[in-house]
């Protein structure tokens, strides 16, 4: 059984229709992305997962269960969320940024116990950040922040990792090192990950890494096609959906068989 399964899902925002009969599977220790232009839906569809939108028509579940039968402690214990941007409002301690991961299972207003900080040392460790716990969240850079939401959402100790634009403020060294760690984590929890980005070559990234990949191209509220990478991202697929003009690269080196997508002019 799929971990998430979505069917004929549709969502608006009053009259507009920016989600229309979406449909896919999710399955355990496989990493799913949802690419496509601005504005085509990505961010309400997980939204939708989270449990924070309700689809005006069609089915999600989690584990089998119809999200809509869910408590919001529930889904949190299914699913953990990394948000593309995180606000730092107040100086919190790194240390205690990651506890909050542990709420669904503490309380809101409960203090953590030992074992929560426990686990959220050792989340801290996996992403090597176990250095930085007692130093104040505000003074952490762009990848050093990421790394840490994914601390916090590997103490919620859930199968799925949800992720909204993870990389898109993050150089060229630390977007790749963000997905290196999330590569990391797949191939040693097997956790599950949905992840929406504006840069297909994610997928192929994944994909190259010999972890279990898919890709879902939306446009215009739909989905356009779904499948691995190589059926997916094709030249064909990026003229019709961005009017660009693109070339599939294939590259053997010592580690195998390297994939990527170029954009080389636009149309129109």
């Amino acid at each position: 059984m799929s971990i998430i399964e979505v069917e004929k899902a549709s969502f608006s925002y009053g009259r507009q229709r920016v989600l229309e009969n979406i449909g896919f599977n999710v399955n355990a220790g496989e990493v799913f992305c949802l690419f496509g232009p601005n504005g085509c839906g990505k961010t309400t569809l997980i939204q939708c997962l989270l449990g924070l939108l309700k689809p005006n028509s069609g089915t999600i579940r989690l584990q089998g269960r119809d999200i809509r039968s869910m408590k919001t402690a529930e889904i949190a214990r299914e699913l953990s969320y990394i948000p593309q941007v995180h606000e730092k409002p107040f100086p919190y301690k790194v240390l205690d940024v990651v506890l909050m991961g542990r709420v669904s299972y503490t309380g809101l207003f409960s203090l953590p116990k030992k074992q929560d900080v426990k686990i959220a040392e050792e989340a801290l460790e996996r992403v090597g950040m176990l250095g930085f716990k007692d130093k104040p969240y505000t003074q952490l850079s762009g990848g050093e922040t990421q790394l840490v939401m994914v601390a916090r959402a590997l103490t919620q100790k859930t199968p799925v990792l949800v992720m909204d634009e993870p990389t898109a403020h993050l150089d060229f060294r630390n977007e790749l090192s963000f997905l290196e760690t999330i590569v990391q984590l797949v191939k040693e929890t097997k956790i599950t990950v949905v992840m929406a980005t504006h840069f297909p070559n994610h997928a192929f990234y994944f994909e190259n890494s010999n972890i279990g990949s898919r890709v879902a191209l939306m446009n215009d509220t739909m989905f356009y096609a779904q499948g691995r990478p190589d059926q997916v991202l094709t030249e064909n697929n990026m003229y019709n959906i961005f009017n660009i003009k693109s070339k599939l690269i294939c590259h053997e080196w010592e580690e195998g068989r390297l994939k990527q997508i170029f954009p080389v002019k636009t149309y129109g």
